[in-house]
């Protein structure tokens, strides 16, 4: 399989690659780490006329504390988030979603941007993006702008990018409560170790007293898009986090989603995965926050 052909700008700026995407009018993809991009051309699902590779642009690779939360570079690699120490001190729950991304040759050229960028429903990153409110600042030929993880994903492989936008950081603010009171958990169905997920999910918990403080639940693979269960938050949260209420929330969440059916999966197993997984994320993030190892 061969791509079909295109020309080819290796940017070593900003504004030169925003340029060069107004320019091509739609005619044109940023390509970074290429680990999607470069399938997708090979099996001709894509045929741009212009490639513009940042790889070369300074400035857009790194992982930076920001108050107790982080700045990432989108040219950041899956691997250099996958073994940071500040991304596993301060957002634990990352760090474990990482290691299920594909497989090592993939994750070290992979980068954070492109997986936003992608929005495969089933990919770790952006329903990590979705569950720890992450702000995506993005460079067009208008002033930089910022878009909220809720809203830039539009539908399966689709975001809210305008034809001139590439994603330049990703900001995730820190997570409610003191040290100790927030706990996390993560679980994810698939075929085979670095196969495409059935199904995910992902949730982080804080505890004030013996109440549930605040809650954020977040899906994958069983909708267009990540999710968000709002309905499924709002009833754990003033709780007493008791196994009668998570599984409560884990109902609701089953009840919200919208799977389809392929050949990997039927569309009520993906509904059983999400209510099923999303049990086991919350108990596990109920002990942490606890202080106990689930």
């Amino acid at each position: 399989m061969k791509p079909p052909s295109f020309e080819y700008l290796a940017a070593t700026s900003i504004d030169q690659a925003v340029a060069a995407l107004a320019a091509g009018q739609g005619d044109a993809k940023i390509i970074a780490g290429g680990q999607s991009l470069m399938p997708m051309l090979n099996f001709r699902l894509l045929a741009p006329a212009m490639l513009i590779d940042i790889n070369r642009v300074p400035g857009l690779a790194f992982i930076e504390a920001e108050g107790d939360g982080l700045r990432i570079g989108a040219l950041t690699r899956h691997h250099a988030l996958e073994t940071s120490d500040l991304v596993r001190s301060r957002f634990p729950v990352l760090s474990e979603a990482m290691a299920h991304v594909a497989h090592l040759a993939i994750r070290n050229r992979g980068t954070i941007g492109g997986s936003l960028c992608h929005a495969d429903p089933a990919a770790e990153l952006p329903m990590m993006a979705m569950l720890l409110d992450a702000t995506i600042i993005v460079a067009g030929c208008e002033k930089p702008r910022e878009i909220a993880a809720r809203d830039f994903f539009a539908g399966a492989l689709t975001t809210v990018l305008a034809e001139d936008e590439l994603v330049t950081e990703i900001r995730l603010p820190g997570l409610p409560g003191l040290p100790g009171q927030t706990g996390w958990g993560f679980e994810e169905i698939a075929q085979r170790s670095g196969d495409f997920a059935i199904a995910a999910a992902a949730a982080t918990l804080t505890m004030s007293g013996t109440t549930v403080r605040e809650v954020r639940i977040a899906v994958m693979g069983v909708d267009e898009t990540p999710r968000r269960v709002a309905e499924a938050e709002a009833l754990l949260t003033g709780t007493d986090g008791s196994a009668g209420a998570i599984e409560a929330a884990a109902l609701a969440v089953r009840d919200a989603v919208d799977p389809m059916s392929d050949l990997h999966a039927s569309a009520d197993y993906r509904r059983h995965l999400a209510r099923v997984l999303t049990q086991r994320v919350l108990m596990d993030a109920k002990r942490r926050a606890g202080g106990q190892t689930p």
